[in-house]
């Protein structure tokens, strides 16, 4: 483990490799965000769920999990470096004000960069059969109170639509309601998917699911069950 992420389970190589950036709410000591500490704990911090999926589909052979270990606010690593969302002064209408003013390239250096490194890495010493880059989203926004987020995941993907065309009839056959690039767009918000994937031609996975569906235990171990089935499918069908 280090300041900017923590592995979960034995990577290997023909296995699956979860990723989730945003799977911490935790705060150095010595940065101050300056916000109702009450918002740590809401979707502008950290992806409610995904670490205890993660901490779930680990359990099995063959899955390991990369998760990030600083909460968004400090620094987003599903940001690019350029981006200046990566070190947000606003998250869903709510001012950050510690991240005013600050060395952006010190904060970028500490979290930012460490977390992308570690992942190439990761990927290029054992190569898994598919990548699961998995987040979480709000199904209200603070700031648009009246845009209702009805699905149950979304899927996301760039130029390469592989993983998310084979996972959608699995998903939609397990009763659920699938958001094509909703909430939001793997062409728009995509580093994870721009530098450690698409560009090198690795399979993957990119889903958001609904948060409401995974805050507790039980809801998080039911989608971990269900996104191991799936991951193991699409990686059979994409290595024949």
């Amino acid at each position: 483990m280090s300041e900017a992420y923590r592995l979960l389970g034995t990577p290997s190589a023909g296995g699956i490799l979860i990723v989730a950036d945003h799977a911490s709410n935790r705060v150095p000591d010595d940065i101050a965000l300056g916000i109702d500490p009450a918002l740590m704990s809401e979707h502008i911090a950290i992806d409610i769920g995904v670490a205890g999926i993660a901490e779930h589909m680990v359990r099995h052979d063959g899955v390991a999990a990369m998760l990030g270990n600083v909460s968004r606010l400090v620094c987003d690593t599903n940001r690019t470096e350029t981006d200046p969302a990566a070190i947000p002064e606003a998250s869903d209408g709510h001012p950050i004000p510690g991240n005013i003013g600050i060395d952006r390239e010190a904060r970028l250096a500490r979290f930012h960069r460490p977390f992308h490194h570690r992942l190439t890495r990761l990927l290029a010493d054992t190569p898994p059969a598919l990548t699961l880059i998995l987040h979480s989203y709000t199904p209200r926004l603070a700031s648009r109170p009246d845009e209702l987020r009805p699905w149950h995941c979304g899927l996301l993907y760039d130029n390469d639509d592989r993983g998310a065309r084979l996972a959608q009839p699995l998903l939609e056959a397990d009763g659920l309601v699938v958001g094509d690039q909703l909430p939001y767009s793997g062409k728009v918000y995509n580093a994870a998917i721009e530098r450690h994937v698409e560009s090198a031609g690795r399979a993957y996975l990119y889903i958001e699911v609904r948060q409401d569906l995974i805050e507790d235990r039980a809801g998080q171990a039911e989608w971990a069950e269900r996104l191991e089935r799936i991951c193991r499918q699409i990686g059979a069908q994409l290595a024949r």
